[in-house]
């Protein structure tokens, strides 16, 4: 019976013999080194360690010789591909230290030089609050009403039971428009939108009205010639004085915090009898001592004059062609800029008009 030929001399494949295993191994090398960044070592691990690679390639060769020879060409194949690995992990990390420092120096910002980026603009506080305080009684069920600037005289006075020798008709306080026999003015409030929603609609009626108005007053820190007013109208059947406090109460409450309430002074308006002067509980000293002493909001009252309001005159009505005998109603109305100061402490009416951008960006886009 005869044994295993121990003589046999296996030929080894092309690829596996050492001087071109060291050929492989030598090249790998080179590119390696020669690498300048790691894109290009990337590259480099690719063509010279991925699975389509010289050296990937011969290891799947020694599959193809016979037993004796496998051990000899593995060791020596992976000699060489440990040697490229090693190499690779090496120069890897060279290279990250590099970039690092390199963009340390390339990416630096110099904060000290100017810029050209221009400023992100930001809406008008005086926007914002209008549009704060119309969501306030939208979320009551009201309805935002809006009216022209410039409007007819009848309905900016006479509707609203301002007689023809009522001093507001004077050009002390009106903008007449040219020529004066067409009775066009820049309305001096809002209530000629209370007026026009009363001619074409039946009540119930619940409206908000903000918007600009326009009087003749100097132009300084507490006046201007332009300035904005929200005004609040309901008509309604069996309506008081007390819906009208209560729902002031309500909407000083939601500008200005918990605890704000209101209080009412005895007035005249035409438009409304009885009428009153709306008191705002100062929201700083809360009219509270020994606080409310020293308040420099307030300056000691514990409250803060917000505007007027009253029951709707039944003149105002009956010109409006609504029934007095079935329906009342309540009106209000105050400055929005004089609110925006009080809530923010801006001393001086006209930062809201000059324009300058950093005045309005400090606001945001909330109020």
């Amino acid at each position: 019976m005869s044994g295993p030929n121990t003589d046999y001399d296996p030929v080894e494949v092309t690829p596996l013999k050492a001087e071109q295993v060291e050929t492989m191994r030598d090249a790998a090398l080179a590119a390696i080194a020669a690498a300048a960044d790691l894109d290009a070592l990337k590259q480099v691990r690719l063509d010279h360690a991925g699975d389509r690679s010289p050296l990937a390639l011969a290891n799947r060769e020694i599959g193809a010789l016979p037993p004796q020879a496998r051990k000899e060409a593995g060791q020596r194949v992976g000699q060489a591909r440990g040697a490229v690995n090693k190499a690779l992990a090496e120069r890897t990390a060279v290279l990250e230290v590099e970039h690092e420092e390199r963009m340390l120096v390339e990416e630096t910002v110099d904060v000290t030089l100017p810029t050209e980026r221009r400023r992100r603009g930001s809406r008008h506080p005086i926007t914002l609050q209008s549009e704060h305080i119309a969501d306030l009684f939208v979320a009551m069920g009201w309805e935002v009403a809006e009216g022209p600037l410039v409007e007819a005289e009848w309905l900016n006075f006479d509707a609203l039971n301002l007689g023809p020798d009522h001093p507001a008709r004077t050009m002390q306080d009106t903008f007449w428009t040219e020529p004066p026999e067409h009775h066009v003015v820049l309305r001096t409030h809002t209530s000629p939108v209370q007026a026009r929603t009363m001619l074409t609609r039946t009540p119930p009626i619940y409206v908000v009205c903000p918007g600009r108005v326009f009087r003749t007053d100097e132009y300084d820190a507490t006046h201007s010639p332009m300035f904005h007013q929200v005004e609040g109208l309901v008509v309604d059947e069996g309506i008081t004085m007390a819906h009208l406090k209560g729902t002031l109460d309500h909407f000083a409450t939601q500008l200005f915090g918990e605890g704000i309430t209101t209080r009412f002074r005895p007035s005249y308006f035409p438009f409304t009898e009885p009428s009153a002067e709306v008191d705002l509980r100062c929201f700083v000293c809360r009219g509270a001592s020994p606080a409310v002493a020293s308040c420099r909001t307030c300056k000691g009252e514990g409250w803060i004059e917000w505007g007027g309001c009253g029951v709707v005159n039944p003149r105002v009505l009956t010109a409006c062609g609504i029934d007095t005998d079935r329906y009342t109603g309540f009106a209000f109305g105050m400055g929005i800029d004089r609110t925006l100061m009080f809530r923010h402490g801006a001393s001086d009416l006209r930062d809201f008009f000059e324009g300058d951008v950093r005045f309005s960006s400090a606001f945001g886009t909330e109020i």
